[in-house]
């Protein structure tokens, strides 16, 4: 199962930006700050929630715009689940 997760998480990084709105826990936690609280914290948020921009993040607790800026190029919204 790790090996599957690694594959996954390499899969997401050489193929394209980390969707924010579809995005599994290890897809998150392959972003630069993210840990496994953050991502929990990502993955409650949107939840009750659809991410309209990469901005909205800032209204996860925690993550600011200083993260942001250093995840810009490996964020994309996707289409919203809810």
């Amino acid at each position: 199962m790790k090996i599957l997760a690694i594959l996954v998480l390499g899969m997401s990084l050489l193929f394209g930006a980390v969707d924010i709105n579809n995005a599994s826990k290890s897809e998150l936690m392959s972003l630069k700050g993210v840990g496994s609280k953050k991502a929990d914290a990502i993955i409650a948020y949107r939840k009750g929630n659809c991410f309209k921009d990469v901005e909205s993040l800032e209204n996860v607790k925690g993550i600011g715009p200083k993260f942001i800026a250093k995840n810009k190029k490996n964020l994309r919204v996707g289409k919203c689940q809810k």
